[in-house]
């Protein structure tokens, strides 16, 4: 409800943008998950790529701009939360994707991802890479990642400072123990193995110095 209330309260705030200062200053942020989305992307018989996301995630960040390649993410995501939208009621196509044969959220209910390295690409871009704990199976994923931007804080903001980012990256899914529905070679015939992320975040500190 905050939420939805700070963006309608935006809308008419009569703050200027000359009044927002836009350096968020340094400290450990939060994921505001009304405003993060975790979505994943597979080919399906070559036909189409299947669109999937997770509803459950959490992450933390330790943001200093003043030095970026030191800066931390980790991620922890409910595997059982994973979101199909499969529109046959008589299907539970969410348990399906989150059971033994894929995700297997039984026995691996958490991925989690705890960067490792960031290496800046450009005036806003950098590459993290970090360990990804998937279906048991740790290995290291590198994600291509753009700082959208912040505000030390905005009157109408209950989060305090807020920063945003845009996520992008893959990884194989037989690397992590998942060869269920994989194509035989030469074949469309299947899911495919290789899986596109892409995350969109954002980020608050509510105990940062008010601007």
């Amino acid at each position: 409800m905050k939420v939805a209330l700070f963006a309608l309260a935006l809308l008419a705030s009569p703050v200027s943008a000359q009044e927002i200062d836009p350096n968020p200053p340094a400290g450990n942020y939060r994921l505001e998950l009304a405003h993060g989305r975790l979505t994943f992307k597979v080919n399906h018989l070559g036909f189409s790529t299947y669109t999937a996301f997770f509803r459950d995630f959490a992450a933390d960040l330790r943001f200093d701009p003043a030095a970026p390649a030191q800066m931390q993410v980790r991620a922890v995501v409910q595997a059982g939360s994973v979101e199909t939208l499969y529109p046959d009621p008589a299907l539970d196509f969410n348990a399906v994707i989150a059971g033994a044969e894929f995700l297997d959220a039984a026995q691996f209910p958490e991925i989690t991802f705890q960067s490792t390295a960031i290496a800046l690409t450009g005036d806003r871009r950098a590459a993290v890479t970090g360990d990804l704990t998937l279906h048991g199976v740790t290995r290291p994923v590198t994600l291509d990642v753009t700082y959208n931007g912040g505000w030390a804080g905005h009157p109408m903001d209950p989060g305090g400072a807020r920063v945003g980012f845009s996520a992008t990256g893959s990884l194989r899914r037989s690397e992590f123990g998942m060869g269920f529905g994989l194509p035989a070679p030469g074949s469309r015939l299947g899911v495919g193995d290789v899986v596109k992320i892409e995350i969109e975040a954002e980020f608050t500190n509510p105990d940062a110095p008010k601007p």
